[in-house]
């Protein structure tokens, strides 16, 4: 097993894109805690070139390592709730049984498939762990007033955006049409309580701060899957401090996007950065030239400006076999300011499976 260390941090990564099927999975260790990070495998796209059947034992492969993986620590983090982050508990309860999960909320700063993907989760958990109905736990909606997220990212609505500037005014009108529906949706439909059980705790992680010892565990509040007002919705990220050594997990900002987000990186200057990449499988269909462009610039000025001990550039990107020539002027920097940056698969001294097939070029 070979591990990433900083100060008294251990990280064991456990699958992600580069090794053929969808997942950002790993467990951080340090003196007081154990927590496992989106426990999840998906196949990969029907455009990914292998067979149906060896996507799915993949996939399978990706599970088992997770599930074996999960039977030594205490605390799990679902950032949310896409099918690569989590796992369902009727296919796997015992990933979660006996542990404190800490989740996106799944009440409101998400959208209407991951709402409903986080009722079918937590309707099966409670039923396998505690034998108890979804019904039960859930409750009337408390009155919240839902603040417009632009307060959160006045760099990337101050871009320039030139010739581009009429249409990304219509896609953000377009947003906040989506937002207000959305937060209709939030006040009226019932929440879900907080849980503690026999076999399970459920808490959720949005914002909040843990202290346990001389480690500090950060949740983010809800960031955008994306661009802005992404209609995958969002997710929360992760930053796990011992002492001066930290630990930095993005989730799923495809970049990031979001030129905030980049900034928030910066500031918080991890010595570990665990990032996702922009989704170039998809570029002329759910990621046009322009985001690619800011993904790819923002996630320069990251190498640039901070100089973690080493970067996982993982997640969307191993899904397209031209994701290097796609992402050139990131490699290009990389090597110009001689920093660590490697996908899963080169971390463990193999080439990501997309650059190994046949017949892809």
């Amino acid at each position: 097993m070979k591990l990433i260390k900083t100060g008294k941090i251990n990280i064991e990564l456990l699958w992600f894109d580069s090794l053929g099927a969808k997942s950002s999975s790993f467990i951080v260790e340090t003196p007081e805690i154990k927590i496992l990070i989106d426990p999840g495998a998906a196949i990969m796209q029907p455009s990914y070139p292998l067979s149906p059947l060896e996507k799915y034992q993949l996939r399978n492969k990706a599970l088992k390592k997770i599930i074996e993986s999960s039977r030594n620590v205490e605390l799990i983090f679902i950032s949310h709730y896409h099918y690569d982050h989590h796992t369902l508990p009727e296919e796997s309860y015992e990933i979660y049984k006996n542990k404190k999960l800490w989740i996106k909320n799944p009440n409101f700063w998400i959208n209407y498939s991951q709402w409903k993907r986080a009722r079918k989760f937590l309707k099966q958990l409670f039923f396998l762990l505690e034998n108890k109905e979804l019904d039960n736990m859930s409750y009337n909606p408390k009155e919240i007033k839902f603040n417009s997220p632009e307060k959160n990212i006045p760099l990337a609505l101050s871009k320039n955006y030139e010739d581009y500037k009429q249409r990304k005014d219509e896609l953000l009108k377009q947003g906040k049409k989506w937002f207000k529906k959305m937060s209709r949706i939030w006040r009226k439909e019932p929440w879900i309580k907080e849980f503690k059980g026999e076999n399970i705790e459920v808490r959720f992680a949005d914002a909040q701060i843990l202290e346990f010892g001389f480690t500090q565990v950060k949740f983010t509040p809800p960031l955008f899957h994306g661009i802005e007002y992404d209609r995958l919705g969002w997710v929360i990220g992760l930053i796990i401090q011992h002492n001066e050594s930290k630990i930095l997990y993005t989730s799923d900002l495809q970049g990031p996007i979001i030129e905030d987000y980049a900034e928030w990186i910066i500031k918080e200057n991890p010595n570990v950065l665990i990032i996702d990449g922009p989704a170039t499988y998809l570029l002329g269909y759910m990621l046009n030239q322009i985001n690619l462009e800011r993904a790819i610039n923002n996630f320069c000025l990251i190498l640039q400006k901070i100089r973690p001990e080493i970067i996982i550039y993982d997640h969307h990107l191993p899904r397209d076999p031209l994701f290097r020539e796609r992402v050139s002027k990131v490699y290009q920097i990389a090597k110009k300011k001689n920093q660590n940056l490697l996908t899963f698969a080169e971390f463990l001294g193999k080439k990501p499976l997309i650059l190994t097939l046949k017949n892809v070029r």
